[in-house]
Formats: C-alpha cells, sequence, structure tokens
C-alpha cells in the first residue's frame, strides 16, 4: 500500500512512488550538471586513445589471420568496418550532445554483430573471434555514459555471446569473457565515483563561496547599517518627538543581526558545545542590544551557560538599580586563547563603598552570581564604575574548560 506523504516546500500531497521518482530525478539531474559532463568528456578522450589502440590490434592480426577467414574479401571487409566506425565513434562520442542511446546501442550492436559473424567468416571450429579485444571499446562506452549498471549489462551480452557461439570452451577463452563481464561494472563503478568527487568538490567551492559572500555582507552591515540604526536608536530616545523613530530602529537593528546570526556559516557546534555569540543573543531587548563576532564562538556547553547567566545577572542589576527601560550594551569578542564580554549601562554608577555594604549585609548577588561564575571558570570579573555608568568585563580563558566541564 502506497503511503501518502505531504511537502512542506511544494505544499502538495504525492505519494512513496512520487517521492522515488523524485529522487531518480535529482539523480539524472546530478549526471547532466557540467561536472559530471566535463569527468565524462575526459573519460571518453582517454577511450579515444584506446579505440585507436585495439584498432590497430585487430587490423594487425586480422591481415596476421587471413587465412583463417573463409575469404580474404571477408577479413578486409570486417577490416573497413572497425575502422570506420572507430573513427565515427571517437567523433560522436566528443561532443555530449551526441552520446545518446542510440550512439551507444550502435556501438555495442556493432561489436555483437562482429562476434556474431565469426562463425560464417571463420568456421564453427574457430579460435580467436573477429573482433578480439576491439570490443573493449563498446564495453567501456557503455560503461562511462551508463556507469556500473550500462557496464554490466554490456558485459554480459559481450560475454554470453562470445561463449554462446563457441565449440568448446578452454581456460583462455574463459578468462577473456570473465574479464568481459567483470571489467564492465568496475570500470563503471569507477566512472560514477570520479564524477561523484566532481560534483562534492563542485559543492564544496559553492558553499564555500556562500559562506565567503554571506561573511563579506555580514561584514559590510555590521559595520554600516547596524551601527547607524543603534545611533537612531539611541538619539530618537534622547528626543521625545523621535521615540517612535528610535524604537523601529531598535527592532530593524536586532532584525538584522538575527539575520546575520542566523545566516552564518559554522552556526551548528559539535556535541557537548554551545555557540556563546547565539546564546548571548537571546538576551537582547528593546533596551539591550549584544554585538558579537559573525561566526560561531564555540564553548563547552556549561562554560557557556556559565557566561551567559553572569551576563544575564549583570543586566538585571541594571534594571533593578537603573530602571526598567534603562539601556545597555552586551560586547562580545572572541579570541585563540580567551573571550571576552562587556556589559554597559549609562546609569548613575554605583555609589563608593555600596557593593562592600551589601556583600556585609548577605546580598551576595554580585560576588556570587557574576564574579562567583567567572572564577569558577579560571576567568577574572572586572567592575568599572562612574558618572557615566556602569561596566562589567568577563574575561574567560579558553584551556581548560573541558576540565572545568567535566567536574
Amino acid at each position: 500500500m502506497a503511503r501518502f506523504w505531504i511537502s512542506s516546500e511544494a505544499g502538495h500531497i504525492g505519494t512513496d512512488t512520487q517521492i522515488g521518482f523524485d529522487a531518480r530525478l535529482r539523480t539524472v539531474s546530478a549526471w547532466a550538471s557540467p561536472a559530471a559532463i566535463e569527468v565524462e568528456s575526459s573519460l571518453f578522450r582517454a577511450l579515444a586513445v584506446l579505440r585507436v589502440v585495439v584498432l590497430v590490434n585487430a587490423i594487425g592480426l586480422t591481415a596476421y589471420r587471413a587465412g583463417n577467414y573463409v575469404s580474404v574479401t571477408a577479413a578486409i571487409v570486417c577490416g573497413l568496418v572497425m575502422i570506420g566506425w572507430t573513427a565515427f565513434a571517437i567523433w560522436a562520442y566528443a561532443a555530449p550532445s551526441r552520446r545518446t542511446a542510440l550512439l551507444v546501442g550502435a556501438d555495442l550492436a556493432i561489436a555483437l554483430g562482429l562476434l556474431l559473424v565469426t562463425p560464417l567468416l571463420k568456421g564453427p571450429g574457430f579460435h580467436a573471434s573477429v573482433p578480439g579485444f576491439w570490443v573493449s571499446g563498446a564495453l567501456l562506452a557503455c560503461a562511462i555514459h551508463y556507469r556500473w549498471v550500462g557496464g554490466l549489462l554490456a558485459g554480459a551480452a559481450l560475454a554470453a555471446v562470445d561463449l554462446g557461439l563457441r565449440e568448446y570452451i578452454d581456460q583462455s577463452i574463459y578468462g577473456n569473457a570473465f574479464l568481459l563481464f567483470i571489467g564492465g561494472p568496475v570500470v563503471g563503478y569507477m566512472c560514477e565515483s570520479v564524477q561523484r568527487m566532481a560534483l562534492q568538490r563542485d559543492e564544496a567551492e559553492r558553499a564555500a563561496a556562500r559562506a565567503e559572500e554571506r561573511t563579506r555582507l555580514a561584514r559590510a552591515v555590521h559595520d554600516g547599517v547596524l551601527q547607524v540604526l543603534a545611533l537612531v536608536q539611541r538619539r530618537g530616545g534622547e528626543l521625545d518627538g523621535d521615540a517612535e523613530l528610535g524604537r523601529l530602529a531598535g527592532e530593524q537593528e536586532r532584525e538584522l543581526r538575527a539575520l546575520i546570526r542566523g545566516e552564518q556559516p559554522g552556526r551548528h557546534p559539535g556535541a557537548g558545545m554551545v555557540d556563546l555569540a547565539a546564546a548571548l543573543a537571546e538576551l537582547e531587548t528593546g533596551n539591550v542590544t549584544v554585538s558579537g563576532p559573525a561566526s560561531a564562538v564555540e564553548l563547552p556547553a556549561h562554560a557557556a551557560e556559565e557566561i551567559v547567566a553572569a551576563t544575564g545577572a549583570a543586566l538585571d542589576n541594571v534594571r533593578l538599580h537603573v530602571g526598567e527601560d534603562a539601556r545597555a550594551w552586551v560586547l562580545l569578542q572572541a579570541f585563540p586563547d580567551h573571550v571576552e564580554v562587556s556589559v554597559r549601562d549609562e546609569g548613575p554608577g554605583i555609589p563608593d563603598g555600596r557593593l562592600a555594604e551589601a556583600e556585609r549585609d548577605g546580598r551576595l548577588g554580585i560576588v556570587g552570581s557574576i564574579r562567583g561564575r567567572i572564577l569558577d571558570l579560571g576567568g577574572t570579573a572586572e567592575l568599572s564604575t562612574g558618572r557615566t555608568g556602569t561596566e562589567w568585563e568577563l574575561i574567560v580563558p579558553r584551556r581548560g574548560l573541558e576540565k572545568v566541564e567535566q567536574r
């Protein structure tokens, strides 16, 4: 019974049969890609050289064994057929547009035809067939164009006809037929593998180009549009008449930052790792702006969670002591040996002695929620405060975080 499925991309209903058909269509389109065709063309150019070599061998053997033929005229006709078809095949296979099923089928049919007429031209007790190794040209053409399936079918047909015409089969005859049978699919599989590698190489190059372009655009947007929007948002908040403009600028700034983070490559951390930049971005609100690198900043999950929690505690202090509508800025910087997170506001600052008083009274929010978390990670948490606002600078070394994770 066929099962039904719903495509979220195309918005239609189909069956398992349709799924299989679509998959085959994608495979066919892949073989028609420029990379696959170029590989096939290179192989056909190599085959053209091989065709000339086996033709010279076949003509030489035909001339040497002309006495085995019923007549010399028959030997000459067979030689002319092989020469004419070899020249035509080399020309025909040179253009991808001419590599049709008709051409490949005719190539194989002529090879089989020369095998079938061998008993008539040499008698029933013949030892060597008329075309000899010349049939390898048709075999390899099937393998190159139709990959291992074509090679298997062509090899089986040639081997079966060759063995079926013999009055007796010795080790040499069997060995030649076995090579035809096994050589086709092996060569076809190798051709398919080379084409797949070419497709993967092209896809990797396209992905790298797309990633480079996204990074360039992200840098341009980050350095230009986002900075302007942040400035408009701050100025809009200062001027009552432009409050709505500031709010809209803030919304657009957050959407652009989210777009940049979502499209950047490397936003899929490995097992047990967290993208700190993406985690800190979750803290962004209408009053909180989060800035960071365009690429992922991977840290062990526990370390990233602690840094985010410490940053959240610093933002809680801004809302509690400066005001619910107070503006705050979070900046993440990633270095090879450590990461830095700064949290800044534009409040009145913390009065002298306030922190020491809070610690004596048992209010350990800053000591435990911020400094304690960062110290446990082997880092430092420095506080700068004054009339122009308060800034936390959290520095966490990358080295040793895996051990912290295991504790």
